[in-house]
């Protein structure tokens, strides 16, 4: 016959996360959590969605100097060629990607929140399903908590984390999402149900006179015997606040993150809104070159010597040989403009700009390509250190009139920031594929 606990022993053991008296908040239960979660299927799923079109954006099967995640195998398949067709497409792309990660931020930690007794519930596993249970919950948490502190230090191009980001966050990103599709096929039966008790004023939860709700437990939590049944505290105290002014706190605080971020996506009076983005409210300066960079040319270690007229010369490499052109003959090749805007990985970008000079197409032509069947292309930059200072375009990138080796910028020459003498604009290309300064274009099989 097995004995009741005593008074002093649930005293002792409540002082224990591992109890269920420990967890005394009133707001933690099957609503309040399944609300949470039913926002983070949505949003999680399109951040792992517009993340894997991030990652097609840099053609990763085109050449090793893009892809940043070796050994990748089946986790870096790739199904089609990044179009450049909408020419805003990475732009939009990357701008949901990055403000609604920042903006989910509360949700997610409000979800961990109203889940921890169940990291600590024990016995650890009591059925297979259970253990499966557990551990996604264990692998989704330490994923959630890595994916979005990499990706917010990114962001903020503080990159204190050991490691290139791209494979961290690429990986990180395959561990979460496996972990939480798991959980949520695991959860969802029980997430529905909950939800469906909202609407039922019969056999639902009730509203109490304090606002709280008032939501049945298993018993045998209050024995601690099964913490993890039930999220509701068997003896919670006295609320501050209800289920929903929680819910509505938690959504004031992705609506001011959203507020605060989503402005580096435009320009204007936007931009100056964007006050936890790094390009957000920054004066680019005015005249033509009036907007915003991530490198500078002194960051990278150009000088002007290598840039001068007099030294600085295109190297351009085919099966007809080698060409090499100063900016003067660049400029008496048959010109043509684009208006294209600039987007980078970080979420921030600018509206078009007007840019102005030569066709890759037809300096592929000029090393003994046909234009209309234009190669792949290598493309190096002058600077000496960086991810990507050296770059490759696929063939359709090439062959797109609008995909310029830039001379110009709003009607005036590039600033050295801008890439001066020359850079290459792609439409719909990451903005680090956009190489500035460049020195040398191979155009053959990469």
């Amino acid at each position: 016959m097995s004995r009741l606990p005593t008074p002093s022993s649930l005293s002792a053991s409540s002082r224990l996360p591992t109890s269920p008296r420990f967890w005394r908040s009133p707001l933690r239960g099957p609503w309040f959590t399944s609300v949470l979660g039913v926002v983070l299927l949505g949003g999680i799923t399109v951040l792992f969605v517009t993340g894997l079109f991030s990652y097609a954006a840099y053609n990763p099967d085109l050449s090793p100097v893009n892809d940043k995640t070796p050994d990748k195998g089946l986790l870096g398949f790739y199904l089609f060629a990044w179009p450049t067709d909408p020419p805003w497409l990475y732009r939009l792309n990357q701008g949901v990607h990055v403000t609604l990660g920042i903006t989910l931020i509360p949700v997610l930690l409000a979800k961990l929140w109203s889940v921890i007794p169940r990291l600590f519930a024990l016995p650890p596993a009591r059925s297979l399903t259970h253990a499966l249970e557990r551990l996604s919950l264990l692998l989704l948490v330490g994923g959630a908590l890595f994916e979005f502190v990499t990706g917010v230090l990114n962001v903020q191009l503080d990159y204190v984390f050991p490691g290139s980001f791209y494979p961290l966050h690429f990986y990180g990103a395959w561990v979460f999402f496996a972990a939480f599709a798991a959980h949520a096929v695991l959860r969802a039966p029980a997430a529905v149900r909950n939800l469906r008790r909202l609407r039922d004023e019969t056999d639902g939860p009730r509203d109490r006179p304090d606002g709280s709700r008032d939501e049945s437990i298993d018993p045998r939590d209050e024995t601690g015997r099964a913490a993890e049944v039930s999220l509701v505290a068997p003896s919670p105290a006295e609320p501050t606040v209800t289920r929903r002014g929680a819910l509505w706190l938690v959504g004031g605080g992705s609506l001011l993150l959203f507020g605060t971020t989503v402005g580096q996506s435009f320009d204007g009076l936007a931009r100056w809104t964007a006050l936890l983005a790094p390009r957000g409210g920054a004066d680019p300066g005015s005249g033509p070159g009036g907007f915003q960079i991530n490198k500078t040319a002194a960051a990278r270690g150009i000088v002007a010597a290598e840039t001068s007229a007099d030294v600085w010369r295109l190297t351009v490499v085919g099966p007809a040989g080698t060409v090499r052109l100063s900016r003067a003959e660049l400029l008496d090749l048959p010109l043509h403009s684009a208006a294209l805007p600039i987007a980078c990985v970080e979420g921030w970008s600018t509206s078009d700009q007007w840019w102005r000079g030569v066709r890759l197409r037809d300096l592929a032509a000029l090393v003994g390509h046909d234009a209309d069947a234009a190669p792949d292309v290598l493309v190096e930059s002058l600077q000496r250190s960086g991810a990507f200072r050296r770059a490759a375009l696929r063939a359709d990138q090439v062959h797109d009139p609008r995909s310029l080796l830039a001379l110009d910028v709003n009607g005036e020459p590039l600033t050295p920031d801008h890439g001066f003498p020359a850079r290459i604009i792609v439409p719909a290309a990451p903005g680090v594929l956009n190489t500035k300064w460049v020195a040398r274009l191979t155009f053959g099989e990469l």
